[in-house]
């Protein structure tokens, strides 16, 4: 009798296949302006990698919204190819129903690598091109929940927590 020979681990999905899936799952889809809503995860995936991001928070930077949105389900991310630091950042930034701010900003702290995914997130959402694009009042209600979030997750117009780009808790590297 002869033995299969065993495939071994699968390997992970690269960036560009990242890429593709969150483009793909939110197709059709688009931001609060209008635009499609693809900008915004390259913007956030881009705005990451800017800040020193490793590659499990870009990948995560493109995923960020997929679960919270329901382009992908919670099945397909436990049974993605990706990194488990990937699928733990994706889960952190996923906002669940009825959530307040604080616990969603504690487990962001809590989850390596979560804070620079969630800061480039806002940096991008708070854009004031992008706020312009909306009715006064949205924009105003958005700009307050930013930078309320902002507040709860000790981010300064800077670095987050006036830490360097280095640091461990900053970057998750």
């Amino acid at each position: 009798m002869t033995e299969t020979p065993h495939p071994g681990p699968r390997p992970y999905l690269t960036l560009a296949e990242v890429e593709a899936v969150a483009v793909a799952a939110h197709a059709g889809q688009t931001d609060k302006a209008g635009r499609p809503y693809a900008e915004h995860l390259r913007a956030v995936a881009e705005g990451v990698r800017s800040r020193g991001g490793s590659e499990a928070q870009i990948a995560a930077g493109w995923l960020h919204d997929a679960v919270e949105d329901d382009a992908l389900s919670e099945r397909w991310l436990a049974d993605a190819a990706l990194p488990d630091e990937v699928k733990a950042m994706v889960r952190a930034l996923t906002k669940r129903t009825g959530e307040p701010p604080e616990d969603y900003a504690r487990r962001i702290l809590a989850t390596p690598g979560a804070l620079l995914v969630k800061e480039s997130d806002l940096a991008h959402n708070a854009d004031p091109a992008r706020l312009a694009a909306l009715d006064p009042a949205t924009g105003e209600r958005l700009t307050a929940k930013y930078a309320r979030m902002r507040s709860l997750l000790g981010l300064t117009q800077g670095t987050p927590l006036g830490l360097t780009q280095g640091n461990d808790q900053a970057t998750g590297k």
